[in-house]
């Protein structure tokens, strides 16, 4: 990292904290920090979803599910490179037909 790098970075963290500062003498009281909620992963939903169905779901299922059960809006693309990713290795979730996948241990007929 070369010195004008370092100045540029410096210059941002300065003008950040200059912010907090000026926010907090307008207000009068010190900035809120809220503590972050911790989320559950997107598999994690997924596992919810695939079990409450109980039966292999397409992958445009599995996000309107999960967006109606956890108010989430999952990314197609990063899912179901994710879930791809997971069959490959023989974990959590098969693959039943294109885009389609059920969980490994599921009773569900594959069809």
């Amino acid at each position: 990292m070369g010195a004008k790098e370092w100045a540029r970075i410096q210059e941002q963290l300065l003008k950040s904290q200059l912010k907090t500062i000026r926010q907090f003498l307008r207000e009068g009281e010190a900035p809120s920090t809220r503590p972050r909620k911790k989320g559950r992963s997107q598999m994690s939903i997924i596992v919810d979803v695939l079990s409450a169905a109980q039966m292999p779901l397409h992958i445009t299922e599995i996000m309107s599910r999960a967006k109606e059960m956890f108010n989430v809006d999952l990314d197609r693309d990063s899912i179901v490179s994710a879930l791809t990713k997971k069959v490959k290795r023989g974990q959590i979730f098969k693959r039943i037909a294109p885009n389609t996948f059920a969980l490994l241990d599921s009773s569900a007929e594959d069809t």
